[in-house]
This record gives C-alpha cells, sequence and structure tokens, in this order.
C-alpha cells in the first residue's frame, strides 16, 4: 500500500512530466521533430513509480524513438497516438519481464499515457497542417512565377515571329538568285536550318504560353501516333535507332486535339531519339485500360538522373549541353496533357532507359 507521502510523490512526477512534455511542445521545432520526441520519452521515464527499470518506446511511420533498454523482455503499457482520428503509432512504456507484472503499473500511469498520446497526436497533426501549408504557399509562388512567365514567352514568341518569317523568305529569294555559288548555297541552307529550329523554338514557347488555337475532335489516336513516328523515319535512320510501335486495337478514338497530340508524340520520341545509342530501340505503345487511353515511349538510353527527375518538367530545364536543347520539349507536352485531364509519369526502365508514361480519359 502506498503512504500518502508516496502518492504525493507519484503525483508530482507525473504533473512534472505533463508541464515537460507541454512545454517541449509548445517549443518544437517541426524541422527538428525527433530532438523534441526523444525529451517527451524521456519524461515520460521519469515519471514512472519505478523509473529507473523503466523501458519508453515511440513508434509511427515517420519515427522510431526509445530510451536505453533494461532487460531483454518487458510487460508494457500502451497507448495509440492518433492523427486527424486515425492512428499513426504508438507509445509503450514497459518494466522488465518476468520481475514485474501488470499490476505493478498505477491506474494514473495509464491516464498518464493516455494525455502524453493525446498531445504528440496533437502536436503530428499541427506539424501536418504545417507542411501543407508550405506546400499551398510553393504551389501559389510557382503558379505566380508561371503566369509571369506565360506573359514574357507570349510576347517574346509575337516578337520573334516576324524577323523569322522575313528570315526564311529572304533566305529563299536569295537562293534563287544564287545558282552557282556553291558555298553560298550551303551557307544559306545552314541559315533556312537554324531560322526553321529557332521557329520551331518560338512554336514551343507559344504552346507554354497556351497561345496556340485548340481544337477537340474524336479521332484515332492510333493514326496521330503512326504519322507522328512517320515523320521522324529521317532523323531515326541518321541516329540509327529503331522504334517499334505497337497497339492494343487498330482503332482507338480519343476526344483531343491532334495537332497537340502529334506535338507530344513528335516530342517525346525526339528526347527519346537524342538520348538513345545507336543501334537501340524506341519502343512505342498505345493500349486502352479501363476508361482510359495509356501511351508509354521507353528508350534504352543512360536514363534520367535521380536529382533531375523533379525538375524535367519544368520550363527551361533541360539535361542536353548548351545549345542543343530550350528546356521547353517536356514542359510543352506536360501542358498539353494537363489540359486534356490526363496524367504524365516516368519512370527508370530496365535495364537501361526511360519510359514516359501517359493516361489521357476517354471522353
Amino acid at each position: 500500500m502506498f503512504t500518502t507521502e508516496q502518492k504525493l510523490k507519484e503525483r508530482i512526477k507525473e504533473l512534472t512530466c505533463l508541464y515537460e512534455v507541454t512545454s517541449l511542445i509548445v517549443n518544437c521545432d517541426y524541422d527538428d521533430m525527433e530532438t523534441a520526441l526523444l525529451g517527451i520519452v524521456q519524461c515520460l521515464e521519469r515519471a514512472w513509480q519505478f523509473d529507473t527499470e523503466t523501458y519508453v518506446q515511440l513508434s509511427t511511420p515517420e519515427y522510431h524513438i526509445k530510451t536505453r533498454e533494461k532487460g531483454d523482455a518487458y510487460v508494457f503499457l500502451e497507448s495509440a497516438i492518433t492523427v486527424f482520428n486515425k492512428p499513426k503509432g504508438v507509445i509503450k512504456v514497459g518494466y522488465p519481464s518476468p520481475q514485474y507484472k501488470l499490476k505493478d503499473f498505477l491506474e494514473e500511469e495509464q491516464q498518464l499515457l493516455d494525455n502524453v498520446c493525446l498531445k504528440v497526436g496533437n502536436l503530428l497533426e499541427r506539424k501536418e497542417i504545417k507542411e501543407k501549408e508550405e506546400q499551398i504557399r510553393r504551389q501559389v509562388e510557382q503558379s505566380d512565377r508561371l503566369r509571369i512567365l506565360g506573359e514574357i514567352t507570349a510576347g517574346i514568341a509575337h516578337e520573334l515571329n516576324t524577323p523569322l518569317a522575313n528570315i526564311l523568305g529572304f533566305t529563299e529569294l536569295l537562293q534563287e538568285r544564287i545558282g552557282d555559288d556553291a558555298q553560298a548555297l550551303k551557307d544559306l541552307d545552314k541559315i533556312m536550318t537554324n531560322a526553321i529550329f529557332s521557329r520551331e523554338v518560338v512554336k514551343k514557347l507559344m504552346f507554354f504560353a497556351c497561345e496556340m488555337p485548340e481544337t477537340r475532335e474524336v479521332i484515332n489516336v492510333v493514326e496521330v501516333v503512326q504519322e507522328a513516328i512517320t515523320m521522324l523515319r529521317t532523323t531515326l535512320r541518321q541516329s540509327q535507332v529503331a522504334c517499334t510501335f505497337e497497339h492494343s486495337k487498330d482503332t482507338i478514338e480519343l476526344r483531343i486535339d491532334k495537332i497537340q497530340l502529334t506535338q507530344v508524340v513528335f516530342n517525346l520520341v525526339m528526347n527519346a531519339i537524342y538520348f538513345s545509342p545507336p543501334q537501340s530501340t524506341i519502343s512505342v505503345l498505345l493500349s486502352t485500360k479501363n476508361d482510359k487511353v495509356v501511351l508509354t515511349i521507353s528508350d534504352e538510353g543512360p536514363g534520367i538522373p535521380k536529382e533531375a527527375i523533379p525538375h524535367i518538367f519544368d520550363p527551361f530545364f533541360t539535361t542536353k549541353p548548351v545549345g542543343e536543347g530550350s528546356g521547353l520539349g517536356l514542359s510543352v507536352v506536360h501542358g498539353i496533357v494537363q489540359s486534356h485531364q490526363g496524367s504524365i509519369e516516368v519512370a527508370q526502365n530496365t535495364p537501361t532507359g526511360t519510359i514516359f508514361t501517359l493516361q489521357f480519359p476517354k471522353k
């Protein structure tokens, strides 16, 4: 039996524990949660009747914290940690077994453990809320940046269109006038090639800025994908890369903008060609799954570095050398897919390479 003095001593330990736990939670640094949680389990260790024998474990999907073990087997009191009304972990307080039994725990100790778990659950809830607020803030900032960037790129695209058209037009006139100067014709060819390349960049800028008109109609996606690959046959041959196209049915219909879908396939296959080694194969597969049309494009190149994957759809981000890529191709693809309520995912191919998986909802 406890004397009045012993009971008072135990209550003081429990109240001290609650006070210290509350202080730790109030002053918690959400970026260093482990320190706060370690302090909480140490507070619990000191609050128990046989504190020198007490062992405490705190376990959640993100954290696993414990005090120094005092034995090989334990008898435990435990209580669940609840986050947004869902169990997300547990705190266990134990004594070494078999020298201690469940009857050695006090009823007040279970109440204390329940209170501490409630406070820890509230702490984890506040951490999740803070993280979500931070994520929303970053998304808003990114959206604002993209809006401003879209306005800038739209202006740039419009300003470049006229001089590029003039360069192409006057170059064609010069080619007609110069008949027998092989070097001059070769130089004019280079001007034409670079002007056409620049015009394609402008088109990508206009796609990115949503300045291109969109016309959605029900089309046979098989034919569009085949046409886009056919346009790249010369590039494939020059790069010594093969491209196979398989489709689950000869007719797979989808309501989509034909030009934009062609742009998507063209960009992804061009990207695959660039990174594919000679004698390798690019595989294009078109199929249906439930209420979606699924398009996968895989290559056998070196693959995308892990650190680059989160950024590959960012405007102007590229892993190509300077001067060999605008960094707009995948951004344009991502924008087109999203505008059609679709999704695009990237994964590593086996044993090497990259797989892009696109899904479009049937409408």
